[in-house]
Formats: C-alpha cells, structure tokens, sequence
C-alpha cells in the first residue's frame, strides 16, 4: 500500500453555490475521462492520489486554490460528474463528507458484486486507511471526509481530511494501491503538513519500542514499520500572491492566449477558432490531463484558468468556464467516433505552452496580469459568491447535504471515531 502525502489547508467556511458546483461536475467529468482515454485507470489514479496534482485540479475548476473546501468539493464534483458514466468509465466515487463516509462499505460492496471483485477486502482496505489516519497518527487531526475511487480492474485511491480545531487546519490525506503491502509495512511515502510538535506515530520507523509492548499484550503488531517525510504546506492566506506561482510559467499560457502569432498557431492545433480567454483556460486545463508530476509544484498558477469563487484572483469568467467545457466535451464526443484530432490537440497544446516557456522565458507580471483579469470580468460573466443573487438559495441548501460543502464539519464527540462507528 502507499499512502502519497497529504496537505495541511487553511479551514473556510462557506459553500460552494451552485451555479459553480454544476459545472465543476461537467469539467471535472471531461478532465477525468480525458485523462482516462490518454493514461489510463493507474495514470488517474496516481494522479488523484498527488497532493500537488489534487490541488491543481481543483484550482482550474474555480476552486480557491488553497483552502480545505477545496477537498470535500472536488471528490463532490468528481462523485456527481462521474456517477451517471460510472459503468462506461469503470471508475467509482464511494464515500464523502460526514455520514457520508459511513456509506462507503454499502457502495463498495455494490461496485464489487457489479464487476466481480472482491467486496469484503475493498471494505476493509477503506476501514483500515481511515483507522490509520484517524487513529495510527495522534496528530490532533479528527477525519470528517472519507472517499474511496474505485476502478474497474480492483485498482483503487483514497482522499480523507482530517480538522484540527485548535488551529482552525485541515489535513488532507492521500492513499494509492499502486505497491499492495501489509498496511504497517512501509505505509506511507510522505508524511508532510505542519509541525504539531510531538506527535505519537505507531506505523513510523521509531515506534519499534512501542511495537514490541503491544505484542505482549495483544500477540499480534507489524512485521515492519518505514516512514519517509516529504513537504506540502498551504500557506495561510487566503488570495494568490506572486510568490506561490511561477511567473515563468504563467507567462507562457499568457503569450499563448494573447500573442497573436501564439494564439493563431494554438487554436489551429486544437482544431478550434477560439478567444484569447478560452485559449488560456484550456492551456491550463491540458496542463492538468497531460502535465509531468513536476509541473504541479505551483497549484496556485491554475487558478488562473477559471479563477475562484471568492475572487481570488479574480471572479470566475462564468461564460469562459461554459466554453471550455464545451471545447473538451466536443473532442471528447469526437474520439468516440474515432476522430480523436481534437482530443489529441490537448496534448499538442500542453506541449506546445511548454515551449514557449522553455525558449522564450516570458514571464508575467503578476500585478498587470490580475489587475487585467478583474477589468475584462464583466465581459466574460465573472461572479463569485459575494454577488448575492444565491444568498437565499444557498441558505436554504446548507440546510440538506447539496452539491456544494460546508468546509467547517460537525466534530466528533469525544472519543468518538467520526468514521464507520
């Protein structure tokens, strides 16, 4: 088993409104089956799986890039999107927020007798993630959010998140079944958030001491136990500053959008006569499906894609955001038919912005460059969640369990494990 890291984010309260949770479910659905006619179940998987990844996804899909939301509202989206092609796709989204994750063994054993695999050991794999988690790891995080992404073959991924409420953090963590181990055999790859000062850890390397009292008592402890740290830290605050995106890299989706030797070139390799503002939403958006794991050390650089629900950095271009759904989901439709052109000038276009960056080094100007985003919103149907035509509408959703999420949980009682009773 490999457990890939996790990430502490910054707890927001708020829900994400709907006329923002419907089409994260449409792009998210379009950037996944993408992935998955290119790479793969594994590749997605693996992806999903990446805490620096994850974080990308979610900011090209309107997402502020850093806070806890972003977790409970992308497995949300991806769950809703999905669902309706999960037979077609082989790919399951089992669990969610709250009691939510109490549903995951029912799901599971559903997916399981649907494609023959084996039901009662993906309940326990889901049961023993969250244990290790939420119990294994004294960190002071209590879980709130478990889902399970289940793939046809057996192949699987798991996103939880854990609150402190102390520090007012959230802890994501991320699970992948790419190396099938003993569960306190070298568990987790990275462990990586803020220091909690002294934490008691019983699947890590020193614990060797404690492995041995509890053989005494209950005969039965780890064959072996391995950590290895590795660093992913959100910072605190909340809107996206020049120095969490690399300005050499942005630059080159800006060259591409708006100069017209660049723009002209990039429509003709994705088949399409499109704007300079689609043009740099899609950019990103095939960074996202075809990018390199290193390529994603900076997820605040995808929010300029469709921007975020609490303008930062700018208000999300609704009318861009309906477009570039539409540009993905026509190439996609286009290589079922086996036309794949469109679809494969995704990649092109990734490849592409990647050369402008390696030759030209054209880097942004941070400042120019949000201060541009925020004049052209109106032009392009920008909204966020402070405009207040959904105020009525989302009060009464936070009420029922809707598609958006309400980023500060119900803690547990005391003593109380808040997943699986």
């Amino acid at each position: 088993m490999k457990r890939s890291g996790f990430a502490d984010l910054p707890l927001h309260r708020g829900r994400v409104p709907h006329w923002l949770a419907d089409r994260m479910a449409k792009l998210g659905a379009a950037v996944v089956e993408a992935i998955l006619v290119h790479y793969g179940h594994a590749e997605f998987l693996s992806r999903i799986a990446d805490p620096f990844w994850f974080q990308a996804l979610g900011a090209v899909m309107g997402m502020d890039w850093h806070s806890s939301g972003i977790t409970t509202s992308v497995m949300n989206a991806l769950k809703r999107g999905l669902a309706p092609r999960a037979e077609e796709l082989g790919v399951y989204i089992c669990g969610g927020r709250g009691n939510r994750s109490r549903n995951t063994p029912a799901e599971l054993l559903r997916v399981a007798e649907r494609r023959s695999l084996d039901g009662d050991a993906l309940v326990q794999t889901s049961r023993l993630t969250a244990r290790i988690d939420n119990n294994a790891i004294a960190d002071s995080f209590q879980l709130y959010l478990h889902t399970f992404v289940l793939c046809s073959d057996g192949e699987w991924a798991v996103v939880q998140q854990g609150m402190n409420e102390a520090t007012g953090m959230a802890r994501r963590y991320h699970w992948h079944s790419a190396a099938v181990r003993d569960f306190t055999s070298a568990p987790h790859t990275g462990i990586v958030g803020e220091p909690q000062g002294m934490i008691m850890n019983l699947v890590d390397a020193a614990a060797g001491e404690a492995h041995q009292a509890m053989l005494a008592i209950v005969k039965d402890a780890p064959d072996k136990t391995v950590g290895e740290a590795r660093r992913l830290l959100m910072p605190r605050h909340h809107e996206v500053r020049a120095g969490d995106v690399d300005l050499k890299r942005l630059g080159a989706v800006l060259a591409l959008a708006y100069e017209r030797d660049f723009r002209d070139f990039a429509s003709l390799l994705l088949l399409e006569t499109l704007g300079p503002r689609t043009l740099q939403t899609l950019a990103l958006v095939a960074e996202v499906v075809h990018g390199a794991p290193t390529r994603f050390s900076d997820p605040a650089r995808h929010s300029f894609a469709l921007g975020g629900k609490d303008r930062h950095p700018f208000p999300v271009p609704l009318k861009t955001y309906d477009e570039s759904v539409s540009v993905l989901r026509r190439a996609l439709d286009a290589a079922k038919v086996g036309d794949g052109e469109k679809l494969e000038g995704f990649r092109r276009l990734e490849r592409f912005a990647r050369r402008i960056e390696e030759r030209c080094d054209p880097r942004a100007d941070f400042a120019a460059t949000v201060a541009h985003e925020f004049a052209v919103s109106k032009r392009y149907g920008g909204r966020t969640v402070f405009d207040g035509a959904d105020d009525a509408r989302n009060a009464r959703a936070s009420e029922a369990a809707g598609p958006g999420t309400a980023e500060k949980p119900r803690p547990a009682r005391k003593g109380q494990m808040p997943l699986f009773g």
